[in-house]
């Protein structure tokens, strides 16, 4: 049984299959009074880019934390959990809403998850991945 810990490549066959199944994460965002805000989300990773989407409505608070931090983004992480198996990505984010860039994102979405409802005010969270750590027990 082989283990891989600690700082992980974005292309690593393990990290990508734990990220093709079907989990969600959760997304911590800064606050303007810089306390931490953590949600659920259904995120998708993209390892050549390397980018993480995540659509969300311009008015959720995390889009909003998000935005606060102005066209330079802000640092966020998102980490995915399955028993002893996870995968925590940190980057910075910034918020996208061209429509080209949001029906992609939600085309991710539908190929990982389900096809998004209909949301006229609908963003995406995207995060360029700076670092990644995990454990996955092989």
């Amino acid at each position: 049984m082989s283990t891989r810990k600690a700082a992980l490549d974005l292309r690593d066959p393990a990290l990508t299959e734990f990220w093709r199944e079907r989990h969600l994460q959760t997304l911590t965002t800064p606050r303007p009074d810089a306390t931490p805000h953590v949600v659920p989300v259904a995120a998708t990773l993209d390892p050549d880019e390397p980018l993480v989407r995540v659509i969300t409505s311009r008015t959720s608070r995390k889009a909003r934390n998000v935005l606060a931090g102005g066209d330079g983004g802000v640092p966020v992480a998102l980490c995915q959990v399955d028993g002893r198996r996870w995968v925590t990505v940190e980057g910075v984010a910034t918020v996208l809403d061209d429509p080209a860039d949001v029906r992609l994102a939600e085309q991710r979405y539908a190929q990982r998850f389900r096809v998004p409802r209909e949301n006229p005010l609908r963003v995406v969270i995207a995060v360029r991945v700076t670092r990644v750590m995990g454990h996955l027990p092989g």
